[in-house]
């Protein structure tokens, strides 16, 4: 089965084109066509979006963040089950890290594959044109096949939109209106998650069963090109934390890479899901627990009162390895403040506090090296940091978890905490580094 893909990309954030990949996925699913998607980029929110429309997990491929092979891998695990891959690309088309690298077109161009620029149609008409050809012809080493509106009023607003897109050589390839089905509200780090929303596959899908009247299927499909370099070589993006690993799965810690766990998967580890708001306890059998990022801050009051879950990682961290990533790192310490001002006791397991009060943002991509005390094997990965919370508290001499500099090679200084088996930090691995 020879398998094709196009990229969904947009001028800017907020142009709809998360709601409209999920409804391409699903309409082409409805025709009997077997899809699989992906998320450019550092996204945990979007591709679970993505997997209401498709009907299957949905990855992430990030072009800064991964190795080559990693990205291949990822690839061909979506690939191999699926005769069109729809990606969604992050933030803007030309938009990545810091240091100019790891932008959806750059993905596009490495994966050989068209775009279709997803453009919020409100308030334009012929001025869309211009719009269009600047990112047409920004680069010449990637191709614009078309152009997707959003938001669209009426086919009459459409008409306008399309003889812009054609007045430059784009062909318009539909629209897609505004329906209060599929609008998606947010929140601090993104999209409200997907598990949030009720009936979110069946919203998906009335809505795609009436999209083949305003969006050319036939056409998108025929844009779509041989993915042919993807590979079968094994990956490990982070080596497993044990043979069996415990890892909090529920809406306060969601935020776990699919391809990190499939990769732990591959290096023969059993994964063993508990979901801490349902105050369960990590597995007693398991050697590593992992408590990934997510919104603890939106559920604190209910983790402080979930005695077995927190009895069970204190007991759990006696004995083995316990890891938490940017939530599950405030969880390991000792309180954190939500927004309102509420201190909620935590597991107490890093002399740490935390605090959502000062809602700066702090993101970006980083180059990390795993300090002398670090339990996390390997020397040196890639991975993300976006969190609005603040570590506030800690002693001087409690070691850190890893040092970091961003995408531009700035030293960013000392990361996270380390205590006996119990490592966290505000950073998300992706991947070792090259």
């Amino acid at each position: 089965m020879t398998t094709r893909g196009f990229i969904l990309a947009a001028p800017a954030s907020g142009t709809g084109k998360t709601v409209a990949t999920s409804l391409l996925l699903a309409a082409f699913r409805q025709r009997g066509v077997a899809v699989s998607g992906f998320k450019t980029g550092p996204d945990y929110i979007d591709p679970r979006f993505l997997a209401a429309g498709a009907g299957r997990s949905v990855p992430n491929i990030d072009p800064w963040g991964m190795r080559n092979e990693t990205q291949q891998a990822v690839l061909s695990s979506i690939a191999g089950a699926a005769s069109l891959i729809i990606g969604e690309g992050v933030m803007g088309l030309f938009d990545g890290a810091r240091d100019g690298t790891g932008s959806t077109a750059d993905l596009a161009q490495a994966l050989n594959l068209p775009i279709v620029l997803v453009v919020d149609g409100r308030g334009m008409a012929a001025s869309a044109a211009a719009l269009i050809s600047g990112f047409a012809r920004h680069r010449d080493d990637i191709t614009v096949a078309g152009v997707l509106f959003t938001r669209i009023g009426h086919v009459g607003h459409y008409e306008l939109l399309a003889a812009a897109a054609r007045s430059v050589g784009v062909n318009p390839l539909g629209w897609i209106g505004r329906d209060s089905e599929v609008e998606l509200p947010s929140r601090h780090l993104g999209l409200v998650q997907a598990g949030e929303h009720t009936g979110l596959t069946e919203r998906f899908e009335a809505v795609a069963g009436r999209l083949a009247g305003t969006v050319d299927l036939d056409g998108l499909l025929a844009l779509a090109t041989p993915i042919s370099t993807y590979g079968d070589a094994p990956h490990t993006p982070v080596p497993p934390l044990g043979q069996r690993i415990a890892v909090a799965q529920d809406e306060a810690f969601r935020f776990a890479y699919p391809h990190v766990l499939d990769g732990w998967r591959a290096a023969g580890a059993e994964i063993l899901p508990f979901s801490p708001l349902a105050d369960a306890a990590p597995d007693a059998s398991a050697d590593a627990v992992y408590l990934p990022g997510g919104y603890p801050e939106l559920h604190a009051g209910r983790i402080a009162k979930s005695t077995s879950f927190l009895n069970g990682l204190r007991n759990a961290a006696e004995t083995i390895l316990t890891y938490g990533e940017c939530g599950g790192y405030m969880v390991l310490g000792d309180g954190l403040t939500d927004a309102a001002g509420t201190r909620h006791a935590m597991a107490g397991l890093l002399p740490i506090e935390t605090s959502m009060q000062d809602a700066r943002a702090r993101l970006g991509y980083r180059r990390i090296w795993m300090a002398q005390a670090s339990p996390i094997s390997g020397g040196g990965y890639r991975g993300h940091e976006h969190h609005h919370a603040e570590e506030v508290q800690r002693p001087t001499d409690l070691p850190s978890f890893a040092t970091a500099e961003d995408a531009t090679g700035k030293p960013l200084g000392a990361f996270g905490a380390v205590r006996g088996r119990v490592a966290g930090s505000f950073l998300h691995l992706i991947d070792q580094a090259d």
